[in-house]
């Protein structure tokens, strides 16, 4: 009698060491999120702020090594000559580059020799709504790697652009026509974004009906004032999830099931930080992108206005990496290889990587999937 009452309680008291685990796993995901986040740990300097738009430094590791996915990687010294500046899309908060400390793409870089740099684009407010893609690629853009190449002492740069700071990269080169920039590495970046799968259709059936309404009323979108077009940072949260409803919804209930692990619950909570704290797009910059690159689908044709001016991709002759992502719905590898069709670039590699749009950045198998080769590639090209 007294041995199974005594598993009964033996069992009993797991049940209710495990009931509290979880409620505690779940009171922390819930109540105290901030704390769990392991995003942001890699330390940088702030080199310069006009009060909206910043330049990060991140200087030399301490570290003897450093820990990537697993890889145990020795930190190099010695820097190499040219160093790379990261350009942001809009919208996203800069968590996305220091996700994780073993899965940091500015402390892999920084560890793999790389002086490293960041333009941190801010939060736009409501008076920034008339910022357009000239201000960003004509104005903000030129300033800030200027005061990069100040910093560094060095004229030649490599610029590392992600979905929109792909595009940023691009206009830039196409548009200023600077020779100095010697490499190119765009991720996720769509060029004929009318064969990017179902949003590709989608816009296809926009331009046709943008184009009628003009015919018969002569209204086009960019006679609307910008400021109907900002885009609270919640609406791009809520936007960027939609593209990927059922990988969204199947991470809450991966929570759920697994909401014992603390090391799961952990990084749903650094995840999360990055997805639900998105930021807001100026009007402008929404305007001339729903126009320019998905309604009329100017770069398939190898150019794309900015402004008064056109940028010509066949302007680009920097050496030219683009990733694209095998299973990204926004910028599908269809319309990403696009680009080796226009710019002039005599070495230009194009690859397709596993995951979605943001996998192919900073998801778990980015490191071993992209960066590794990434910094080969562009140590090659760097000295």
């Amino acid at each position: 009698m007294l041995k199974p009452l005594k598993r009964a309680l033996n069992t009993a008291s797991d049940l209710s060491n495990k009931s509290r685990h979880y409620a505690g796993n779940a009171f922390d995901r819930v109540f105290k999120a901030a704390s769990l986040v392991q995003a942001g740990q890699t330390p940088f300097e702030t080199l310069h702020t006009n009060g909206l738009v910043s330049l990060r430094y991140y200087p030399p590791l301490e570290d003897e090594l450093v820990e990537i996915d697993g890889i145990f990687i020795p930190v190099e010294r010695k820097a190499h000559k040219t160093p790379i500046v990261i350009i942001p899309p809009l919208a996203v908060n800069m968590l996305i580059y220091d996700l994780f400390p073993n899965r940091s793409l500015v402390r892999f870089l920084r560890a793999k020799g790389f002086e490293v740099y960041l333009i941190d684009w801010g939060i736009p407010q409501r008076e920034h709504t008339h910022y357009n893609l000239h201000t960003y690629v004509a104005e903000l853009l030129p300033d800030y790697l200027n005061r990069v190449r100040e910093h560094s002492g060095e004229q030649e740069l490599s610029l590392h652009g992600w979905s929109m700071g792909g595009m940023f990269t691009m206009f830039y080169s196409a548009l200023s026509r600077d020779q100095h920039i010697r490499n190119a590495i765009v991720v996720g970046l769509p060029i004929d974004s009318h064969a990017s799968g179902v949003l590709g259709m989608m816009y296809q059936r926009l331009a046709e009906i943008s184009g009628a309404v003009y015919r018969r009323t002569g209204f086009h979108i960019h006679k609307v004032k910008p400021h109907w077009f900002h885009t609270p940072g919640w609406a791009n949260t809520l936007g960027f999830k939609l593209t990927n409803p059922i990988g969204s919804a199947m991470g809450y209930w991966e929570l759920l099931v697994r909401l014992g692990d603390r090391e799961f619950v952990t990084n749903h909570a650094t995840t999360s930080a990055f997805l639900d704290k998105m930021v807001a797009y100026p009007g402008g910059v929404v305007q001339d992108t729903l126009v320019r690159v998905w309604v009329d689908n100017q770069l398939a044709k190898g150019q794309i206005q900015i402004g008064d001016d056109f940028a010509r991709l066949e302007n680009v002759n920097a050496n030219l990496l683009a990733i694209a992502g095998e299973t990204d719905t926004l910028a599908t590898p269809g319309a990403a290889k696009r680009i080796m069709d226009h710019v002039s670039s005599v070495d230009k590699t194009f690859q397709v990587a596993p995951g979605g749009h943001m996998g192919i950045l900073a998801g778990s198998k980015a490191p071993k999937a992209s960066w590794l080769a990434l910094a080969d590639w562009l140590a090659a090209r760097s000295n």
